[in-house]
């Protein structure tokens, strides 16, 4: 009841926004999670074709989320929101119709493609509708994209059993109508000015070395986040010894984040906001992985009861995960575009997306070697303490952010806003008030850039 109350809060755009993150998860989950098995035993390729697949549309879609935030930026993100959805619906009819190596991979790519160009712009224009309620808008986007993987998880699971080309129309008619519904529904942002080039957009946030600094220390979260896909449902099977351990994992983090996650998105506003508390999210995320340390490497269990406790220390870890993500994402998602000018948002968005999606694949890959020499070695700690390690590591870097007040912070009333001295110009991004120090600013931020006053700053 509260979340819908927050959601008729919101004005019709967001909630728009909300129901088409619904509909982009249920059609993602109809189809990417089947995908693998499709291709390695439907159509009969070997693991290498399979990965190439599957690296295709990772690849297209980390690899352009710069240009999808740009565009958001120059064209507006509704217009972007649109194009992603129907190349989407492209990509996931050529799955259900397409059984050749080329058609699979240019499947792939559109499919990436889209993603890279909707994520940053829905991103982008969530912020904007949501002005100071940013965290709370963020924290409902989430509570919809985890209700719609339940949902297209179990309509998936069903449609499979009668033909997986079934799933891939069922996701490409979601996207459809998603296309459809945003031309005719979705309003129009306005996009202020622009006379600089896109080179340009981009040497400014690359440039912005306080946020390159953070994106890189908070990226950790999509690392961890990614192992209750890989190192938690791979360690719940072994600890109790049945297959459908990972559904269980999944289900209950899912519920609890749709029960939760706004209640805790507010009360931490009320203790002083997303900054404070990015780093004690992250930490959290960390010691989601200590639980399983205690039955890692035990053997096979001998009977339900040990099976069943095991479970319930599989579930503690995962709920931790879960509870670190409700912590610390609404407030990234919240801090990211604050940090600069606001007709950059999709492209400081877009950035953060590739940082995030590079880290999440290297991560991948060393939480995988650390699984592999576990089972060679018997060391079966190895990548529990790897991701326990990475944790903290995170998180010790966003509270040293947070501490030398190199984040930005809300910005005062603009009729209580301090004034720039007479030969300073104010940095856009900036935090006023009790924001960045002046040693602080000097070593992240680098040289004040000029202000650029054809920017639209006023809260949305």
């Amino acid at each position: 009841m509260r979340t819908l109350q927050a959601v008729r809060g919101f004005p019709l755009a967001l909630r728009l926004l909300l129901l088409n993150q619904f509909g982009v998860d249920v059609g993602f989950y109809l189809l990417i999670p089947f995908l693998a098995e499709y291709l390695g035993q439907g159509l009969g390729m070997s693991a290498a074709l399979v990965g190439l697949v599957l690296g295709t549309r990772n690849l297209s879609q980390e690899g352009l989320f710069l240009l999808g935030g740009s565009a958001a930026d120059r064209i507006g993100p509704r217009a972007v929101i649109i194009c992603g959805c129907a190349l989407r619906t492209v990509g996931f009819a050529l799955f259900a119709v397409g059984d050749s190596l080329p058609l699979l991979l240019g499947a792939s790519a559109l499919s990436g493609l889209a993603g890279a160009m909707f994520y940053p712009a829905m991103r982008a224009y969530v912020a904007l509708e949501a002005g100071e309620r940013k965290a709370e808008a963020f924290s409902l986007l989430t509570v919809s994209s985890t209700a719609a993987s339940l949902v297209g998880l179990l309509l998936g699971s069903l449609l499979v059993t009668i033909d997986f080309r079934l799933c891939a129309l069922s996701a490409a008619v979601v996207f459809a109508l998603l296309t459809g519904a945003q031309v005719f529904l979705l309003p129009t942002y306005r996009v202020p000015s622009n006379r600089g080039t896109v080179l340009a957009d981009w040497r400014a946030v690359f440039g912005d070395r306080r946020f390159v600094v953070f994106a890189f220390a908070v990226t950790g979260m999509f690392a961890m986040e990614n192992q209750l896909y890989l190192l938690l449902p791979e360690g719940a099977r072994q600890a109790s010894g049945w297959q459908g351990a990972a559904s269980v994992l999944l289900a209950t983090g899912a519920v609890a984040s749709m029960l939760f996650q706004l209640r805790i998105t507010r009360v931490l506003a009320r203790r002083g906001g997303g900054a404070r508390w990015v780093g004690a999210g992250l930490a959290v995320i960390g010691l989601g992985f200590t639980p399983p340390l205690l039955i890692c490497g035990a053997g096979p269990p001998h009977g339900f009861a040990e099976s069943a406790s095991r479970m319930v220390v599989m579930v503690t870890g995962s709920l931790l995960l879960y509870l670190g993500l409700m912590i610390a994402q609404p407030a990234v998602m919240d801090l990211i575009p604050r940090f600069g000018l606001e007709r950059l948002t999709g492209t400081y968005y877009g950035l953060f997306y590739v940082f995030s999606g590079l880290v999440a694949t290297g991560g991948n890959a060393a939480v995988g070697w650390a699984m592999d020499v576990a089972g060679a070695t018997g060391h079966a700690w190895l990548p529990w303490m790897c991701c326990l390690g990475y944790g903290m590591i995170s998180a010790s870097a966003s509270v040293w952010l947070y501490r030398t007040r190199a984040l930005p912070c809300r910005p005062l009333p603009a009729q209580t806003a301090l004034p720039a001295g007479p030969t300073e110009s104010p940095v856009p991004g900036a935090p006023v008030g009790d924001g960045v120090g002046p040693s602080a600013a000097s070593r992240l931020r680098g040289p004040a850039r000029p202000f650029d006053d054809t920017a639209d700053q006023s809260p949305r």
